[in-house]
């Protein structure tokens, strides 16, 4: 008897090692990955030639590929560990990322105004890009704890606050409101998914309502994003200035564009062209129908991440899942919204589109969590099969 389990483990663990990923999901996400990359080059062409003296047209195209084919590799491996190696990572990479928020406040660099990077023997990153991950990590691993008492008020909402609130505290310190507003909306769905009553949630949408409002109260450039927000074109020399010019970039590229590379705004009219307002260039090259086909890629992709979650082979991988394709569907969604003017200035970037190397590179590796989820989905019923 016991032998005949141990061959049928054997055999078992030979048929695991050759479970696939998810296919369409990694054939969307590297599609999602090749367009953001050819985007980045026509939209950051102008201004990378302007930033080097017009010696060369790739300086943030070379950055951005280099972290793409790390993030790539980083996914790959990612792809073949099991999601639960994470768990017993949960608090030391959560304390660590606590420990690096604090740091910028202390030694962080100032980067177009804002102070969120840390440089480390030449390499410059935003430890909040770490954060994002293991407070996603954190609330999976709560979820698994917590069990059934995630519906109740002491675990469902005290419990996964604490955690939360660990992580806003610091960012709340740097003035990273848009990090602060990704993670909020994250958190609500992993604790939805994670069990905890809506009207638990209900009221913490309220609290983070009024948190909002008194927060950009307090940040004078804030009411002016607000303001530029509703009346743009009152200011359009200064406050409004940026959002006009994304809507003229929109705008002048109407049904099908004006062709890949042929913008005219990025010629160093709408800033941050390579970066927050990438998808204005999209628009303008592209035109509707190609921006359309990008947000049908974008939603396939976020749409399959959902389902490898509803999936996946037990509540923690469900969780983990979740929250880490929500990241991808909010910074989506809030960035759109921020380029059409449907939402005031968040600072929020356009997943595998906006120059970032750290987030780009963190991206992918997320991605491979997602894909080894796929990967080892059927292990648990397999176990069942031969018990």
């Amino acid at each position: 008897m016991a032998a005949g389990k141990a061959l049928f483990a054997k055999e078992d663990r030979r048929r695991m090692a050759g479970d696939k990923v998810d296919i369409p999901f990694l054939v969307i996400l590297l599609l999602v990955l090749t367009v953001g990359l050819t985007m980045l080059y026509s939209a950051s062409y102008a201004q990378s030639l302007y930033d080097t003296g017009y010696t060369s047209s790739t300086r943030y195209l070379e950055k951005q590929a280099v972290c793409a084919v790390i993030g790539l590799i980083a996914m790959a491996v990612i792809s073949r560990i099991p999601a639960e190696f994470w768990l017993k990572l949960a608090w030391p990479l959560y304390w660590f990322s606590i420990v690096l928020l604090l740091l910028v406040l202390l030694f962080g660099e100032t980067v177009n105004g804002a102070k969120r990077w840390i440089n480390i023997a030449g390499l410059q990153f935003q430890p909040s890009e770490i954060a994002k991950f293991t407070l996603i990590l954190l609330l999976a691993k709560l979820t698994r704890g917590f069990g059934s008492d995630a519906k109740t008020f002491r675990y469902g909402v005290l419990g996964f606050g604490a955690a939360l609130m660990g992580i806003l505290v610091p960012l709340a310190l740097e003035r990273h409101l848009s990090a602060i507003m990704l993670l909020g909306m994250v958190a609500v769905v992993m604790m939805f998914v994670a069990g905890t009553r809506g009207r638990w949630l209900l009221a913490g949408a309220g609290a983070a309502v009024v948190f909002v409002i008194v927060y950009v109260s307090l940040l004078g450039y804030a009411g002016d994003r607000i303001t530029a927000w509703f009346y743009p074109e009152g200011d359009p020399g200064n406050t409004g200035y940026q959002i006009l010019q994304s809507l003229y970039a929109i705008g002048s590229g109407g049904l099908f564009g004006l062709g890949l590379g042929k913008s005219k705004q990025k010629y160093l009219y709408l800033p941050f062209q390579y970066n927050d307002y990438i998808f204005a260039v999209v628009c303008e090259e592209l035109g509707l129908v190609g921006a359309l086909l990008i947000i049908a890629l974008f939603s396939a992709l976020i749409l399959r991440g959902y389902w490898i979650a509803l999936r996946a082979r037990d509540r923690f991988s469900t969780v983990f899942a979740a929250g880490l394709i929500t990241q991808i569907a909010v910074q989506t969604i809030l960035n759109m919204g921020v380029v059409t003017n449907l939402l005031p200035s968040t600072g929020v970037a356009l997943p595998f589109f906006s120059y970032g190397g750290t987030a780009l590179a963190v991206n992918l590796g997320e991605m491979g969590i997602l894909l080894s989820i796929s990967r080892y989905r059927n292990r648990a019923a397999r176990q069942e099969e031969f018990q």
